[in-house]
């Protein structure tokens, strides 16, 4: 008896510890279940080493006021490991601090260890020592590959368990993905690929994290078979009769689900009905590439696609990306994705949030979680409402009751009769009854506000004149060809990647050519795989060539002249970020592979210059002498500057610093006048720029029909312009004054051009119908009383300190425009602009109901809207 009395204490103390120390997560056919609880769960990425630490803080802030419950984030290879067994999670690569600060916000984490991550990330993320290792084949049945990917993958997991990050330690870490969008590719692997998708399921689960993992785009994930189990600090043995008196799920973390990825999800069915269906890319845009225009998702689709998962039966929903960032350094793969990372995310590259998206989810958000007690109960039953018109009905035996009414049609509205009521559905939209009888939000209509922006240019060098900032330049001119003693002689041509490294975006390829007498004019002819190409005869520029996101490879044909005598022939070829997507993308290989020939020489044949023997450099001699951080003593500024040359240096200014803008807005470089190099502000690396790289005049639209299936070139901005003008310098990186700005121009630009952006908040914008349903926090108001109101314009300033302060529009009746050029239609009410000036300056923020009552009517029988324009200061 005493022993069944000491177990019996033994359990109750160790229950009540497990129930403080750690949070049980499982899952079933409907959900992620956390201690117990059905849960809806909406994330959203967040790549920390695309912001700095300084911006974490702040980005999850506004994720969480967002209405996110989960941010997901990969786990970059390269980036921790650059060197085998060396390590490095300090500053932009602390893992850990991100983690923390997410779990300190109160929200949840999921991780994404891959460890192939793609993400438009230099080489998928693979760090580029894999690719020297003997008998090697990435993502494969392959011993050597799986070794050195469980090896991370458990550094990974041991790091988070050691911080007791995981939730079956008391973490914020529910969830856990290995590898990554597997399915897309794995039919070029052959017969490896089924028992190879079956390790890293297996490996991973070995682990012991507690949580479980996922798969996605992986239609096949398995089910492996084993116990999983990890808790906090616990000293006693549990027994599997202790485990099953404590009901504890020993199947943590055993199985795989199978997730989606896509611009829509809601047809998607997981694999097992014991899984539930999540989502875990939901694209909010599309990346940007140099060379194209800028792509953007409309909010209404977006939000479209979510509410559909959700009617549909989902319960886990992520966007990727919620904040985008920037690709610093040489980070970017591709090739050719620019260093701007925004993604068109409701929280943009600088980390402010993009209204009207971010302000028109967070009320879906809002609305989707008015349903959880219903849609976490049952499966949805649907039903047909007509051709295109459909609902879905998730109703529990207690009486609660949720309804998604869609209308997937393209071009008509319609109205639709259900439960007894008539609702008007706009085409491409889904409305959410919370109650099933009233709506709480249309995905169609956005009752969110609009904060335009402005940049505010300067000088780099505030105290000069624009047109006098030539004289607070330096340089150094880099060297044509082989300059370092470290050179390698060899026959024939090499590939870039397996010489580089990629410890450089640049290679010099270097041979000559001796000629008697005449010599003509042949025409130099140059193959590549890619990227780009310089071709310098006796030291000029003879040509260049660029391929392009569409077709990386390059063909150079440019007549030279070659003189009496010996003649150098030095190619210097560079990449632009190495291939990170499609199944053996890491043997694309990149550089000069030929062939190299002189066409048309004076006897008419042709020479073939590839077997000769080339001397090659690895990188430029300014790298070798560090020059991005401006310390060198070389510089040179006392002669003219020189303009528009290519491999030029230059540093920033006459006294080695320059002054950031003042106040805590973003700030940018704007590289107009500028080439093609990379730039450091103070020792860091901001990126790639490439500004002369212009988008196709044609393709780009002043509007995008948000009705239908979404595509990455369906919406695009920017046509004939700059790909990418603006370059994001974190304010951390800057400081009041004594910075220093260094370029490597590499095809020749004027640095004199080139100014500071600080990104302004502008107009603050607002524009609701009378058919918009009321804002969906008045939801709850309204469940208590009964008393509905109807639509409501709302303002709100978006920094703490700021009021609004002007009302620079406001029309009821029948406006045009967009925010900051709104003008009067056929009708207005000769009340408006006074009534929205009483209610709303002087506060940091107003909400006015539209009503004939209160504006009176201006045009009866007509459908009215409110437009209000504002400033904050």
């Amino acid at each position: 008896m005493r022993t069944i009395v000491a177990v019996s204490v033994v359990l109750v103390v160790l229950s009540f510890a497990l129930s403080v120390l750690s949070a049980n997560v499982t899952y079933d056919h409907r959900a992620v279940v956390i201690d117990g609880k059905r849960r809806v769960l909406i994330s959203g990425s967040i790549h920390y080493p695309r912001s700095t630490p300084e911006m974490w803080p702040d980005l999850i802030q506004k994720s969480k006021d967002g209405g996110l419950d989960v941010i997901e984030t990969y786990v970059f290879w390269n980036l921790h490991e650059p060197v085998q067994n060396q390590y490095d999670f300090e500053g932009r690569k602390d893992l850990v601090k991100f983690v923390k600060l997410v779990g300190e916000a109160g929200m949840y984490v999921h991780l994404r260890i891959g460890p192939y991550v793609c993400a438009e990330w230099n080489y998928g993320g693979f760090p580029i020592w894999l690719h020297f290792i003997p008998g090697i084949e990435l993502r494969t049945d392959n011993e050597p590959f799986k070794k050195e990917m469980q090896k991370f993958t458990a550094k990974i997991v041991d790091m988070m368990k050691q911080e007791k990050l995981y939730a079956s330690q008391g973490g914020p870490i529910i969830l856990s993905q290995i590898e990554n969008e597997y399915g897309n590719v794995n039919s070029a692997y052959g017969a490896a690929v089924k028992p190879y998708i079956k390790w890293p399921a297996s490996m991973a689960t070995s682990l012991d994290t507690g949580v479980p993992w996922v798969m996605c785009q992986q239609s096949d994930a398995p089910d492996p078979v084993g116990k999983i189990l990890q808790f906090q600090s616990i000293a006693v043995p549990l027994t599997s009769l202790m485990l099953t008196f404590l009901n504890i799920d020993t199947s943590r973390g055993t199985l795989q689900i199978n997730t989606c990825n896509g611009f829509y999800c809601d047809q998607f069915t997981p694999n097992s009905d014991k899984k539930p269906k999540m989502w875990t890319e939901n694209w909010t845009g599309w990346f940007l590439s140099f060379g194209g225009a800028v792509p953007y998702r409309p909010v209404e689709d977006l939000a479209f696609s979510v509410a559909r998962f959700f009617q549909r039966g989902g319960t886990f929903q992520n966007y990727y990306m919620y904040h985008g960032g920037t690709n610093f350094d040489r980070s970017s793969g591709g090739p050719f994705i620019a260093t701007s990372y925004d993604y068109d995310a409701p929280i943009d590259e600088y980390g402010i949030v993009r209204q009207r998206k971010w302000g028109h989810l967070k009320d879906l958000h809002k609305a989707i979680k008015l349903c959880e007690e219903a849609l976490i109960a049952t499966d949805p039953t649907s039903t047909s409402l007509g051709p295109n018109l459909e609902a879905h009905v998730y109703k529990t035996g207690s009486g609660a009751c949720a309804a998604f009414l869609s209308n997937v049609g393209t071009t008509s509205d319609a109205t639709v009769n259900f439960n007894g009521n008539s609702y008007q559905l706009p085409a491409w939209s889904v409305s959410i009854l919370p109650d099933c009888k009233n709506v709480v939000l249309n995905t169609a209509k956005v009752n969110s506000q609009v904060m335009t922006a402005n940049y505010r240019i300067q000088s780099v060098d505030d105290s000069v004149a624009v047109q006098a900032v030539q004289s607070t330049w330096s340089w150094i001119n880099e060297p044509v060809g082989i300059s370092n003693s470290n050179a390698i002689v060899k026959p024939g041509l090499l590939e870039q990647i397996s010489t580089t490294a990629d410890h450089s975006d640049y290679l010099w390829y270097s041979t000559s050519i001796g000629v008697q007498g005449k010599a003509g004019s042949p025409v130099l002819h140059v193959n590549s795989l890619g990227h780009g190409l310089h071709a310098f005869i006796n030291g000029k520029l003879a040509g260049s060539a660029f391929g392009n996101s569409g077709n990386a490879k390059v063909a150079l044909e440019k007549p030279i002249t070659l003189l009496p005598g010996k003649n150098t022939i030095d190619l210097l070829s560079l990449t632009v970020g190495l291939q990170n997507y499609g199944a053996f993308y890491d043997k694309t290989g990149a550089g000069i592979t030929g062939p190299v020939k002189l066409k048309g020489t004076k006897n008419g044949t042709d020479i073939d210059l590839s077997s000769n023997s080339w001397t090659y450099q690895i990188g430029l001699k300014g790298e070798d002498l560090g020059l991005s951080d401006g310390s060198s003593s070389q510089w040179v500024s006392n002669s003219a500057l020189p303009k528009n040359q290519p491999l030029t240096w230059y540093k920033c200014a006459a006294i080695t610093t320059f002054d950031a803008p003042a106040g805590s807005d973003p700030t940018a470089l704007d590289m107009t006048g500028l080439g093609k190099g990379e730039a450091w502000v103070n020792g860091q690396s901001i990126g790639r720029y490439w500004p002369t790289n212009i988008a196709p005049q044609s393709g780009c639209s002043d509007s995008c029909n948000f009705r239908g299936p979404f595509s990455s070139s369906k919406c695009l901005k920017n046509c004939g312009k700059p790909s990418q003008k603006l370059y994001h310098v974190p304010r951390a990186w800057t400081k009041p004054s004594g910075n220093t700005l260094v370029l490597f121009e590499e095809i020749g630009g004027d640095p004199t051009l080139i100014s500071f952006g600080t990104r302004e908040q502008g107009s603050l914008c607002s524009h609701v119908s009378e058919s918009h349903p009321p804002p969906v926090d008045m939801w709850d108001s309204y469940a208590k009383t009964g008393i509905k109101s109807g639509p409501v314009l709302q303002l709100e300033c978006p920094l703490p300190d700021q009021t609004i302060s002007s009302i620079n529009f406001a029309s009821f009746g029948t406006p045009r425009g967009a925010c900051g050029t709104y003008s009067h239609g056929r009708c207005s009410s000769p009340r408006a602009l006074a009534i929205v000036q009483k209610a709303c300056i002087g506060s940091k923020s107003c909400r006015i109901g539209l009503s004939a009552e209160k504006f009176g009517d201006p045009c009866k029988g007509v459908a009215k809207s409110l437009a209000v324009e504002a400033t904050c200061a």
